[in-house]
C-alpha cells in the first residue's frame, strides 16, 4: 500500500517549545529568527509543550503563566498568527489520546534505550515517572498528529526524532497492509547556520537556559541594567587588544561577534570601531547594542500582555485549528485500529469516522 493521494500542500513544520517562560538571546539569533523567516514558505504550527513541562517535578501554581509568558515571547519575536498556528499543547486532546494508542504497539525496550531518559532518569532515582519514560511518545504523537513534515530539533533530539519514524514504520506495518497510510515520515528541519551565540561565562559552550548561572546567559526579557551587570562581569581574558577567530580567545571572539549581530555592522566595521579598546571600554558599547536590538521586541512583549484577552484570543484561533488538524488524523488512526466509529453528535455537525477515514495523508 502507498501513500495517500492528496492535494498539494506547503511543507508542514511542527515546533515545540517548553513553557519556561524565558527565552535567551541564543534561542532568538539562533533559531527563532530563522523560523520566524520561514513563516512565508512552509506552513508553521508553534505549541508551547506544557505536557512535556510535567514529567519532571514542577510548580503546578506558576504553569499557566510561564505558558502564557512562552507564548507572548514568541509573538513578540516575529511569530505571526495569520501566517502561522499558534496554540497550547494541552488544548488538543489528541496528543494524549494518540500518546496512548503509539505506547500500547511502541516496545518498552525503545524507550528505555533513549539517552535522555537515562540521563534524567539518573537525577530523579526512585521518583522516575512513567512520564518521563514515554516522553518520546509523546513527541512522536506532537508531530504525526499533524503530520508534519519537518521538525526542527537540536542534537540532544534527533533520537527522539529517529524514534518517531520508527514508530511510524511499526504503525504502516501492523495497521495499514491493506489501507492507505496515515503518517508522513518526519525530517529533521536543518536550519542554516545562524548566529551562533556562546555563554558569557564560558565561551566554547553554547548559551543555555539550563545553564545553572543565570550570568551565562542574557534572556530576553532582562532589563538594560541587568544586561549591563551581566556583559560586565563576563568572561574575558587578559590579551592586549580584542580580535576575532583567534582559537585561543574563544570568549572574544563571542562577545564581538554578539556586537556585529547586535549591531548591525560588518566584520570589517566592528574590527574598526574596536580598535584600540580595552575589554573595559568596549563592554559598555556592546550592553548599549545589546539593549537597543532588545528594545522593540520587549516593547511588543509589554503590549501584548497587557493588552487584555489577546493572547487568549489568539490561542483560542489557534487551539480551533490545531484540533480540526488532529481529529482528521485521530479518525484515520482510530479507523486503522480498529475501533467502534464515533456517533455523529448531531445532523449536520462533526463526521464519523466512516466519512473521515476514507481519506488520507
Amino acid at each position: 500500500s502507498g501513500e495517500a493521494a492528496e492535494a498539494p500542500r506547503r511543507k508542514r513544520v511542527l515546533s515545540g517549545v517548553q513553557p519556561t517562560g524565558s527565552l535567551h538571546l541564543g534561542n532568538y539569533l539562533g533559531a527563532i529568527k530563522q523560523w520566524v523567516d520561514g513563516q512565508e514558505e512552509r506552513e508553521n504550527f508553534f505549541t508551547v509543550v506544557d505536557l512535556h513541562a510535567i514529567t519532571l517535578p514542577y510548580d503546578a501554581k506558576s504553569l499557566a503563566l510561564t505558558t502564557k509568558q512562552s507564548v507572548a515571547l514568541y509573538l513578540a519575536a516575529g511569530v505571526d498568527p495569520s501566517k502561522s498556528t499558534i496554540f497550547v499543547q494541552s488544548h488538543v486532546a489528541g496528543h494524549a489520546e494518540l500518546t496512548w494508542l503509539f505506547s500500547c504497539f511502541t516496545p518498552l525496550g525503545w524507550m528505555e534505550r533513549m539517552t535522555q531518559y537515562k540521563e534524567k532518569s539518573k537525577k530523579q532515582g526512585e521518583d522516575v515517572s512513567l512520564g518521563l519514560l514515554s516522553y518520546p511518545a509523546l513527541m512522536a504523537a506532537d508531530i504525526l498528529l499533524y503530520r508534519a513534515d519537518l521538525v526542527p530539533v537540536g542534537d540532544d533530539q534527533r533520537q527522539h526524532l529517529e524514534l518517531t519514524r520508527d514508530v511510524v514504520r511499526r504503525f504502516h506495518d501492523q495497521f495499514c497492509k491493506r489501507k492507505k497510510r496515515v503518517f508522513r515520515e518526519p525530517e529533521m528541519l536543518t536550519v542554516k547556520e545562524g548566529a551562533r551565540v556562546m555563554s558569557l561565562t564560558d565561551g566554547s559552550s553554547k548559551m543555555s537556559k539550563s545553564a545553572e548561572s543565570d550570568l551565562s546567559r542574557i534572556n530576553l526579557l532582562d532589563s538594560p541594567d541587568v544586561i549591563a551587570r551581566k556583559l560586565k562581569k563576563a568572561k574575558t581574558d587578559s590579551f592586549p587588544s580584542l580580535e576575532f577567530d583567534n582559537p585561543e580567545r574563544p570568549e572574544a571572539n563571542n562577545l564581538l561577534n554578539l556586537y556585529q549581530i547586535c549591531s548591525g555592522m560588518s566584520r570589517e566595521e566592528v574590527e574598526r570601531d574596536v580598535e584600540g579598546l580595552t575589554w573595559g571600554s568596549f563592554k559598555p558599547r556592546l550592553a548599549d547594542a545589546v539593549v537597543a536590538h532588545l528594545a522593540p521586541l520587549q516593547q511588543r512583549y509589554a503590549e501584548m500582555t497587557e493588552e487584555q484577552g489577546y493572547i487568549e484570543d489568539v490561542l483560542a484561533r489557534g487551539a480551533d485549528v490545531a484540533n480540526e488538524e488532529a481529529e482528521k488524523t485521530m479518525a484515520l488512526v482510530r479507523d486503522r485500529m480498529g475501533f467502534m466509529p464515533r456517533a455523529r453528535s448531531a445532523p449536520g455537525v462533526g463526521h464519523s469516522v466512516g466519512e473521515a477515514a476514507g481519506a488520507g495523508c
